[in-house]
């Protein structure tokens, strides 16, 4: 058994694919649209899975965006993806000055998690650990639900 992917419905492609790739760092592996269905599918790999997604298809996180889009709600009832990433604190500052709130911040150098514009939570880990507690993520509270 290996895993293959997670499937997060969006409705706005667009927002999505900005929030994921130019703002998160995530890259897109491969795209399908089904006309009959009226759905495009589009498979984005981390950084350090772009390699094995290209070749095996996995892992990957799968956006799926329904033409005849409706509202989606239950974001949180997903649960939420996690990804690793090599500094915390430069990924929640690059984050933030790009506008997307950080919903509970690095306090403890380890963990933090935001939202997509879909609502759908992501955890960021720190790779290898923590770092060790540094300002302005000590003293910053919770915004929101993550």
């Amino acid at each position: 058994m290996r895993y293959l992917h997670s499937m997060v419905r969006v409705k706005d492609l667009d927002a999505s694919l900005h929030f994921y790739c130019t703002l998160f760092g995530l890259k897109e592996i491969r795209r399908s649209e089904n006309e009959k269905g009226r759905f495009t599918l589009v498979f984005l790999a981390a950084t350090n899975d772009i390699s094995d997604a290209e070749a095996y298809g996995a892992p990957c996180l799968e956006l799926t965006y329904n033409w005849d889009t409706e509202d989606y709600t239950g974001g949180r009832n997903f649960g939420h993806l996690a990804y690793e990433v090599d500094d915390i604190y430069a990924t929640c500052q690059q984050l933030m000055d790009s506008g997307i709130t950080i919903n509970r911040p690095p306090r403890d150098g380890r963990m933090a998690f935001v939202r997509s514009p879909d609502g759908i939570s992501i955890e960021i880990l720190q790779k290898n650990g923590s770092l060790p507690a540094a300002e302005p993520w000590l003293s910053m509270g919770n915004t929101g639900v993550w």
